[in-house]
């Protein structure tokens, strides 16, 4: 299914989401959500959020036109008045938010914190 496609059939079913129009970047749709901060501790540590179920079935329903392979999302976070790009991690059935050290130092988030986030996709 293309990418206005997928846009189209969800748009119905988004009506508490945002989407909004970039000249330079087209559709974007704005996914708003509160996790708490974890930590992996594997090989490559790094502290995450959680998405939760209802907004990762949204995700998972644009992920065919939007990923770039391997269930990974690109996406730009933005907690407090920082934005940043990555890219959604597949995680038992949902995503989790990689939050980069820039980030967390720059908006004061700690290990264990409930924060606000807002997730940009291109659509």
């Amino acid at each position: 299914m293309r990418r206005s496609q997928t846009r189209d059939r969800l748009i119905p079913a988004l009506a508490t989401r945002s989407i909004r129009s970039n000249e330079n970047y087209g559709d974007a749709m704005d996914i708003s959500f509160r996790g708490t901060v974890w930590y992996w501790r594997g090989p490559s540590p790094f502290h995450f959020v959680t998405v939760p179920a209802d907004e990762s079935e949204i995700i998972a329903e644009l992920a065919p036109a939007v990923t770039y392979g391997w269930g990974m999302i690109p996406v730009t976070v933005r907690i407090g008045r920082t934005g940043m790009t990555t890219s959604l991690w597949p995680k038992d059935g949902g995503y989790i938010v990689p939050l980069k050290k820039a980030l967390r130092e720059r908006e004061g988030v700690e290990l264990g914190d409930a924060i606000d986030v807002t997730l940009s996709l291109s659509v």
